[in-house]
């Protein structure tokens, strides 16, 4: 019996004795100055048997696509480029008066004109003809070429929620930067502004519990705004801290649900029960000295948090036709960028060194 395989162009061919075990799987050639090594398909091959590679037709995926927040807070359309809005800032002020002799003075309400650039997310990827047509031939992985498209599309929402925390622009309306301007950005810009919240720091002995209700106490105790926190977001090993704290203190949280089937804990405050969500996007700052690490974490009134979005709030994909190889080229495109609104009365910040 003759074998016969090619590899880097050159043909090796050789006889064997074809009731001998040299005609099973170890049979293989190294190309010469290739060090490349072709083993055959068959896992075995025996009386009766011939044993090939085969998989289960659905791929284990776990990758993460979708973070807590982007799906939580207002989509709403822009207004154009930039995105304009107004801000009202104060309303009329009054005072008393002589109930026999009048006086007032005249005031009105204090307004600003708000504006952010909009931002592109981008993806692209390439099915080549070639390719597409063995894996159907195969049938194996029938789906794989609709998964790899909606893949694609996810990974440009992923990388929209992870920007909404992160992104390093520092300009709402001057951009810096292709990225967005981002949260966690504008409510520390927000916290050093004349009358914003400001952040805290708790001590590394102090109460984690206790800071975050002082800090949404204050926020409560505003005269000239009216505020509605309803979530407080950190990194999830940010939020173990405060579970270690309850074991010590035998303390017990509410649970809450924040998308459907997602339910997490929630800390009593002077504003209601708010939901302590952890989100993997907000950075842990390690190497602080001591082995000891950075943790941040933000309150958060998400009905000031939005997401202006031009035509359609989710990523659109364009197939752009064949290229000269054949392949087919496919663009997914999402326009649009975020706003903290209020960002130094509606929100604020805390963090601890542990």
């Amino acid at each position: 019996m003759g074998l016969g395989y090619l590899t880097q162009g050159r043909a090796f061919v050789s006889f064997v004795d074809p009731s001998s075990a040299a005609i099973a799987p170890v049979m293989s050639a190294v190309a010469q100055g290739g060090g490349r090594e072709m083993s055959a398909a068959a896992d075995y091959l025996g009386p009766g048997a011939i044993e090939i590679n085969r998989y289960q037709t659905e791929i284990v995926d776990m990758v993460r696509r979708r973070l807590p927040f982007g799906q939580r807070i207002n989509q709403t359309p822009a207004t154009g480029q930039p995105s304009r809005y107004f801000e009202q800032l104060a309303i009329p002020t009054a005072g008393f008066s002589d109930p026999r002799a009048l006086t007032t003075t005249a005031s009105q309400p204090q307004r600003q004109e708000r504006a952010l650039t909009l931002k592109a997310i981008t993806a692209q990827i390439n099915y080549g003809l070639f390719d597409v047509e063995v894996n159907q031939q195969q049938g194996q992985f029938a789906y794989l070429e609709a998964k790899d498209l909606t893949d694609t599309v996810d990974g440009v929402l992923k990388l929209h929620d992870a920007t909404l925390w992160t992104g390093n622009d520092t300009d709402l309306l001057v951009a810096t930067s292709n990225q967005y301007y981002g949260v966690s950005g504008q409510i520390f810009a927000g916290a050093s502004a004349s009358n914003g919240n400001v952040g805290l720091v708790i001590p590394a002995s102090g109460s984690l519990v206790d800071g975050v209700k002082l800090q949404i106490a204050t926020m409560a105790n505003r005269t000239d705004y009216e505020v509605r926190p309803s979530a407080c977001y950190m990194p999830p090993l940010f939020l173990n801290l405060f579970d270690k704290e309850a074991k010590t203190f035998q303390l017990y949280f509410n649970q809450v649900e924040i998308l459907p089937g997602v339910v997490v804990e929630g800390i009593p405050t002077q504003m209601g029960v708010l939901p302590l969500v952890g989100d993997p996007a907000i950075t842990v700052f390690g190497n602080q000295g001591g082995g000891t690490s950075l943790y941040t974490g933000f309150i958060v009134s998400e009905d000031l948090v939005e997401f202006h979005y031009l035509t359609d709030p989710l990523p659109r994909v364009f197939q752009l036709g064949l290229l000269g190889n054949l392949a087919a080229q496919y663009v997914c495109v999402k326009f649009g960028g975020v706003v903290v609104k209020g960002a130094n009365y509606g929100h604020t910040w805390f963090s601890t060194t542990r």
